[in-house]
């Protein structure tokens, strides 16, 4: 099997099970979204720090200890995926499917936008008209649903600055999910604990099944994180930004065709100019990328034994 198409299986499996989510949070009923991510971060950490051990990747962890800067941006990666699972976990087991699909098809927008708040970036013609397109999708979408898609937009921004974070800290995967559930553990125990002397905790009080189903969050995180990792170093990057639309395919059509959630016009409207974005922004990288590629190549060096005429010797 070439590298190139086990990355693209990698990457299939990785967004594949980021995908079929939904399907796992409802089994952890009835734990409220509150345990359950406790859980998720306490046996995320169980499980990162295992595979850590077992591959003796920890010679990063003292050189971490000293750069306060990377601790603090690591902090706040911790913080913004905290609210980022928290609010997913909760919207898929409140009936809001389809809403955190839209969440993340929307997240490479509000990711350029950050690049143009925060970094000052230009953008191209076609991603201001992809911007402007997803704005418009907002607002038919606000009045789809009465009311702004606060779940979406939530999950979007949250996880568009988790991405720009991330980017800063420059750790691999597994070492940065490991740093930043060492920074969740602690409040998160300290949760669980306080759930358990109010007797409102239900693991081990709803049987070996749920427990071990609780204790499955970590396995459930990291390997499509480790899928993800083998796929990245495989494939190309515009590879990866298509293949990242797979997850929220599936979220959409598990709302839609396995959970039944309502689809009224406006939110099919809504949704559709968010696709229309999305095709745009696709588009543009992928032309934008071949330009590169066609650049690259005419100003690549010609060998000298193509270069000397015919009949000369190259010296």
């Amino acid at each position: 099997m070439s590298e190139q198409r086990a990355g693209l299986l990698y990457g299939f499996a990785a967004y594949g099970l980021w995908g079929l989510f939904p399907l796992y949070w409802p089994l952890l009923e009835p734990a409220g979204a509150g345990e359950i991510l406790a859980h998720r971060m306490v046996w995320s950490l169980a499980v990162v720090s295992l595979i850590l051990l077992a591959t003796r990747r920890w010679a990063w962890i003292p050189e971490l200890l000293r750069q306060p800067r990377k601790l603090a941006l690591l902090a706040l990666a911790a913080a913004v995926i905290s609210v980022n699972w928290g609010l997913y976990i909760w919207g898929v087991n409140s009936g809001h499917v389809v809403e955190t699909s839209l969440g993340y098809f929307i997240n490479p927008l509000v990711t350029i936008g950050l690049g143009v708040v925060v970094l000052h970036e230009r953008l191209r013609p076609a991603q201001w008209t992809a911007v402007g397109i997803g704005a418009a999708a907002v607002l038919v979408l606000a009045i789809g649903y009465g009311r702004l898609p606060w779940i979406a937009l939530t999950l979007a921004c949250s996880f568009a600055t988790y991405g720009f974070v991330k980017k800063k800290v420059g750790m691999g995967g597994l070492e940065s999910l490991a740093a930043e559930t060492a920074m969740q553990f602690l409040p998160a125990m300290g949760f669980l604990l306080w759930l358990g002397t109010r007797g409102e905790a239900t693991f081990g009080s709803h049987g070996a099944g749920h427990a071990s189903l609780l204790a499955l969050c970590g396995i459930v995180t990291a390997v499509p994180l480790i899928l993800f990792g083998a796929s990245a170093i495989r494939i190309p990057l515009s590879m990866i930004g298509l293949l990242q639309y797979l997850a929220p395919v599936f979220q959409f059509l598990l709302g839609l065709l396995w959970f039944h959630e309502e689809m009224p016009p406006e939110r099919w409207a809504g949704f559709a100019l968010v696709w229309l974005a999305l095709a745009l922004l696709t588009w543009d990288a992928l032309r934008n990328a071949r330009r590169g590629r066609i650049a690259l190549r005419d100003t690549a060096p010609v060998p000298a034994e193509e270069a000397a005429p015919r009949g000369a010797v190259a010296s």
